[in-house]
């Protein structure tokens, strides 16, 4: 009798273990990992050292490379600031996202996204996230149907105006719809360098949902290192001479683009380029520092990227940083070097360390990417296609093909398929000019443009162009010919 006691109490207490383990297992699989989404602004495909960068070294984005997976191909959204945006919020290309454009509204911010648009943020916080925005706005004017609190963004601080965030000592930012003064920044101080209390509100968020213990999707979008050249003095010491003959910038210190857009003046303009870089590299370092204190490293998904490429603005100086690689092309070209981008994707235990992915992907991947992470049904009406398989290791399916359109400067156009990309430029003006095709993995210098070779592979990627947008009331081609420009 004792025996089938201690037989039975075994049995019962091997089935509760089992049961228990069920549980854990059945609750780790449902954990919903956070999600930081680090956007570097106008940063080139060759500013990191851990993409051919010889000048400085950006050793905590190189050390997210190293415990991550590198994508070669990957493309920001548009080649200027808002539509790029747009397309990473609302997973759809620039033919059909809502903002295209660079369109501004005065006195503070620039050209709403509608309250109909339906972003990752919106979706995310339906799924129980607590979401927020830390850095460069840029698709609404405070109080807008485009403000962040109104486009899924439970917390934002930083600016809303992009013109206002080509300064960095600005007089003011926004968190929420308060106006938050920057005392010291006043006429010409410079007692706040605007990427602190943006990066400090970043680190308050963590914290507080560790605290609630919900997951979280932060959107750290940084305004570094677009526009004027300035970092903490100390952070340019360290560069300070290295890079010689240095180029001295003369831009806007007084008047009234004063800090509302004007650039100012920089003798230093290559020890301060890097010095911003170290710094923005040093923002990643402490945010993957205290995703560590609180325990939450491990299921946080760290993305890291830039909007477009390289500006030539403020004194920067692209062309001696190699800043875009082997890439022709710089902000608002739609060649590589204006839209690719380097893009490191870090989820420990899920996606292999020093591992790297050659998928085309882009901004719009980003929504339905996410949604699959969480286990959610994809939004429709998107263009994006879901890269987790890539993140994985897994069987990977492609685009049918990627395009960009961009409206200023006569209007771009381009679109890739496979190997074989397309560029027309020119589209508004009355000299029309012929289409351009490359073989972008035998020549991603785009230096041979082989439309007269292949005329039928210009002509398939023609047809495609022709349907790959709609047509915008706000963002529009005076006239759009596929036809007698093609020679």
């Amino acid at each position: 009798m004792c025996n089938l006691f201690k037989y039975l109490l075994l049995v019962l207490t091997s089935f509760n273990l089992a049961c228990n383990s069920k549980v854990v297992k059945k609750k780790e699989v449902e954990t919903k990992p956070n999600i930081i989404y680090i956007l570097a602004d106008d940063l080139g495909y060759g500013d990191l050292s851990s993409f051919g960068q010889t000048h400085f070294e950006t050793p905590n984005i190189d050390k997210l490379a190293a415990e991550g997976m590198v994508f070669t191909q990957h493309y920001s959204g548009s080649t200027v600031c808002a539509p790029s945006r747009s397309t990473l919020l609302t997973g759809q290309h620039t033919g059909h996202t809502p903002i295209r454009g660079n369109k501004e509204v005065q006195p503070e911010g620039q050209w709403p996204m509608p309250a109909a648009s339906y972003t990752i943020a919106e979706m995310l916080k339906e799924n129980g996230y607590a979401t927020g925005v830390f850095g460069k706005w840029g698709l609404g004017f405070p109080g807008s149907e485009g403000d962040p609190n109104n486009q899924g963004f439970d917390e934002f601080y930083g600016y809303n105006c992009q013109r206002i965030a080509h300064n960095y000592y600005p007089e003011h930012m926004w968190h929420n719809q308060e106006k938050v003064l920057l005392k010291g920044n006043e006429g010409t101080g410079r007692a706040i360098y605007a990427p602190d209390p943006s990066h400090q509100q970043a680190i308050d968020f963590m914290v507080g949902n560790k605290k609630k213990n919900k997951p979280f999707f932060m959107f750290y979008a940084s305004a570094i290192p677009h526009a004027e050249l300035f970092a903490p003095d100390s952070y340019i010491e360290k560069y300070r001479g290295k890079f010689l003959p240095e180029k001295n910038y003369k831009g806007v210190d007084s008047g009234k683009n004063f800090k509302n857009g004007g650039y100012g003046s920089q003798p230093e303009s290559h020890a301060a380029f890097a010095a911003m870089i170290s710094y923005l590299d040093d923002q990643v370092g402490e945010l993957l520092t205290k995703l560590k204190e609180l325990g939450l490293d491990k299921n946080t998904i760290v993305v890291f990227t830039s909007d477009n490429g390289p500006h030539k603005e403020g004194g920067a100086d692209p062309d001696y940083f190699n800043s875009n690689g082997v890439y022709k092309g710089y902000k608002r070209d739609l060649y590589e070097g204006g839209i690719r981008v380097p893009m490191i994707v870090r989820w420990p235990g899920k996606i292999k360390k020093g591992s790297k992915s050659d998928h085309a992907s882009a901004f719009w991947d980003v929504m339905p990417t996410v949604a699959d992470v969480i286990g959610i049904e994809k939004p429709k009406n998107i263009d994006g296609i879901s890269f987790l398989p890539a993140l994985l290791g897994e069987t990977q399916k492609e685009h049918d093909y990627l395009y960009w359109e961009f409206h200023e400067r006569g209007g771009r156009q381009a679109l890739r398929k496979g190997d074989w990309k397309l560029v027309k430029y020119d589209i508004n003006k009355k000299v029309l000019r012929p289409f351009e095709l490359y073989n972008i993995k035998e020549d991603p210098s785009e230096s041979n443009n082989l439309a007269e070779v292949h005329p039928e592979k210009r002509d398939e990627l023609i047809a495609l162009l022709k349907n790959a947008r709609t047509d915008s009331d706000i963002y529009k081609f005076k006239s759009v010919s596929y036809n007698a420009e093609k020679k």
